[in-house]
């Protein structure tokens, strides 16, 4: 693919994988992201990674080096920078969070779909 042009606002909405990486550049990545009532991604950081991340649907809170939080909601964007620690709860206990995300440079692999977080863990500790 050369370039992404497309729905972003539609394909985040209804979206039902944990993670699926929708661009790839050699600059960039392009993410769209469904959690579940409760789940959350887990507290991570990325060394040389800056993330982007935008709510469309739900509400989420993010956690900054254990102990920044920060509610936000549809229309939301957060920016964290390389190396903050950072986590994103899903706030809601019935209803699905979906977000996408900017990693620069990417993160993962082009192609990348993970159904569920924990098929997304087992991926990472391979």
């Amino acid at each position: 693919m050369t370039a992404y042009v497309g729905p972003i606002e539609k394909l985040t909405e209804e979206n039902k994988n944990f993670r699926q990486v929708v661009f790839t550049g050699k600059h960039l990545q392009l993410v769209v992201m469904c959690l579940q009532p409760d789940e959350e991604i887990g507290n991570e950081v990325h060394d040389d990674v800056d993330q982007f991340f935008r709510i469309e649907k739900g509400k989420a809170k993010f956690v900054f080096n254990n102990t920044e939080e920060h509610l936000v909601g549809p229309g939301d964007a957060v920016v964290v920078p390389a190396g903050v620690y950072h986590n994103v709860i899903n706030a809601s206990s019935s209803k699905k969070l979906r977000l996408y995300t900017i990693y620069t440079p990417p993160e993962h692999p082009a192609g990348t779909v993970h159904k569920t977080k924990e098929e997304a863990d087992a991926a990472e500790h391979h």
